[in-house]
């Protein structure tokens, strides 16, 4: 059922929440001091391409603090609403609802990213 999920995830929008990960990871990447930010960044696109059967552990600290709040207002606040617009539109039916929950999950880890860890689940 998750490899039918995701297939169906990635028809669904997952797709373009992937590439505004890969986006935001490449225009990081520009700065040597961004490429922790971007390789960072291409990791957690990971789960915007295959949500179902992975969750997301916080094991943040004080560094983490910091650049999720520097992350924030640089790019999260854009990935946060666009992934959170196609959570709400598609928990408009029934059958959509289970992909709108994926969307909110990866909104709030848009919002947070750093010392989040992405964890495979049963």
């Amino acid at each position: 059922m998750k490899f039918i999920g995701n297939v169906i995830w990635i028809i669904c929008g997952g797709l373009l929440s992937a590439i505004g990960w890969w986006l935001a990871g490449a225009l990081w990447c520009i700065t040597i001091i961004g490429i922790p930010v971007g390789v960072q960044c291409f990791k957690l696109s990971s789960i915007s391409l295959n949500p179902f059967g992975k969750d997301v552990v916080d094991e943040g600290g004080a560094v983490s603090c910091l650049l999720n709040i520097i992350w924030f207002f640089v790019s999260g606040l854009e990935l946060a609403i666009g992934n959170a617009l196609i959570g709400i539109l598609l928990c408009i039916t029934i059958i959509g609802f289970p992909f709108g929950k994926q969307f909110f999950k990866i909104a709030k880890l848009a919002i947070a990213p750093f010392g989040a860890r992405v964890v495979k689940v049963g």
